[in-house]
């Protein structure tokens, strides 16, 4: 990684985006207390430019391959010293604004990344069990001093050197608004997740089929307490169960395909 320069300290609010005029303004005015407002496109179809740019943001298309790295491509194109990174369906509250900024002041506090828990709300409710809360993501970045793990496609890894802080103050997530968004979403997911195991030469086994998806359902709904949010958390569990197995099934029909393709050479 680049070594760390002298630079201001300033803050640009970085928001990927892909088709999200829903979301965009109300995101923006959200982040309106950065020093810079950054939309980092993915060559939408839609208005989200055209709204991002009438919001006062700046607009930087780039192709996407994958989550980390076009999240490292918009940490090596902006020319402040820290990004704070948001998705379209997030809301900053001023709180958390308030605590950026003093981090910011204070060079960091010794840490060149931090992690922001989110309130994330699932078909309109507030999901505080099965693994939704406190959901820290690393947001908040050093820049040139920190990235993220290329090859990882999906649920992205941060690279970095020391600790991680940890903020207090709460990001808000919008992120499924109906159950067929939800599956949709998992269905990418499930298939990211297949081709990473597959790339490292994981093989399922019989019991993975089984004993995976009980482990998750146990996981969710017991260790990460989803049995507090009642009938909404039992889904939940059991959607995230099911698409284990998903995953699981899905990795094995690679490497049928795989090894059909060595046996007929």
């Amino acid at each position: 990684m680049a070594a760390h320069t002298s630079r201001a300290p300033r803050v640009a609010a970085v928001v990927l985006t892909l088709n999200e005029q829903k979301h965009i303004a109300a995101c923006l005015e959200s982040l309106s207390w950065a020093d810079r407002r950054v939309v980092f496109d993915s060559f939408s179809a839609d208005r989200t430019v055209e709204i991002a740019r009438e919001a006062g943001a700046v607009v930087h298309q780039h192709p996407f391959e994958n989550y980390a790295r076009q999240r490292n491509a918009a940490l090596a194109w902006v020319d402040t010293e820290w990004v704070f990174f948001v998705d379209a369906d997030e809301r900053c509250t001023e709180a958390l604004a308030g605590e950026i900024r003093r981090i910011v002041r204070n060079d960091g506090e010794g840490r060149d990344v931090w992690a922001v828990p989110r309130y994330n709300y699932l078909f309109g409710r507030l999901t505080l069990g099965a693994g939704w809360h406190p959901d820290y993501q690393a947001r908040l970045f050093r820049v040139g001093e920190a990235d993220f793990e290329p090859e990882r496609a999906v649920h992205e890894v941060a690279r970095f050197r020391g600790e991680m802080g940890r903020l207090e103050n709460a990001l808000l997530h919008y992120n499924y608004e109906t159950v067929a968004q939800f599956h949709a979403k998992q269905r990418r997911y499930v298939a990211m997740e297949a081709g990473i195991l597959f790339s490292q030469g994981v093989r399922p086994r019989l019991r993975n089929f089984v004993l995976q998806p009980a482990r998750e359902f146990r996981r969710r709904f017991f260790t990460l307490r989803g049995h507090q949010d009642g009938w909404h958390g039992l889904r939940l569990s059991l959607y995230m169960a099911y698409y284990t197995g998903v995953m699981y099934a899905q990795l094995a029909g690679m490497w049928r395909v795989a090894d059909r393709a060595r046996a007929a050479k």
